[in-house]
């Protein structure tokens, strides 16, 4: 999961938590089968680097593409 830095060590546990239950939900297996990463990236990163080259660079494995323009 890459994100804007700023989160919570809580928020993250939260996020992996829900992350994985939601996969259990959908895909099945039990909780050992998932691990979650979380990336943080600054503001000019995530501008200059991930949402051009990471996010809109990789359309053709892109699930959900944002809601927003850079």
């Amino acid at each position: 999961m890459k994100l804007i830095e700023g989160k919570t060590d809580e928020q993250k546990q939260k996020l992996a938590q829900e992350l994985v239950e939601a996969a259990q939900s959908v895909l099945g297996m039990g909780n050992d089968s998932y691990s979650v990463s979380v990336e943080d990236f600054t503001k000019d990163e995530w501008k200059n680097e991930v949402y051009p080259n990471e996010i809109m660079g990789n359309k053709e494995i892109l699930i959900k593409e944002p809601g927003y323009k850079m």
